[in-house]
């Protein structure tokens, strides 16, 4: 699908193929975007996207390629673990502050509990 400045696709672009109307990869990767295509392309190739866009609903493509987009980001910056890695990364950060936030409310606690055991300071 050709845009109307009459472009292709980053798709077709980087595929140096011909952009048709029917183009499957028009709506997703405008011309724009060549970065996000060329990832994904990297990682997963032409064929496999293809495959997958035609065995989703179209409702659902959109999301699958914004998904495919993120992996591939990830697997380009971070080869061996990818997303996982960062998922890695992110739940011991939020173990770290639970464990903080826990310590945190604990000396609270403790603080309102001795304050309620001194006597209130009488004012003339």
């Amino acid at each position: 699908m050709t845009s109307s400045s009459g472009s292709s696709c980053a798709a077709c672009k980087i595929l140096r193929r011909k952009c048709t109307l029917k183009c499957l990869f028009a709506p997703y990767f405008p011309p724009d975007e060549p970065h996000k295509f060329a990832n994904i392309h990297k990682i997963f190739g032409a064929s496999n996207i293809l495959k997958l866009l035609n065995e989703l609903a179209l409702n659902q493509r959109g999301d699958a390629v914004n998904s495919l987009a993120y992996e591939a980001d990830a697997r380009v910056r971070e080869p061996i673990y990818g997303c996982v890695g960062v998922i890695s990364v992110l739940q011991k950060q939020v173990l770290q502050l639970e464990q903080e936030l826990a310590l945190a409310e604990r000396y609270l606690t403790q603080h309102v509990r001795a304050r309620g055991r001194l006597k209130p300071v009488e004012y003339l």
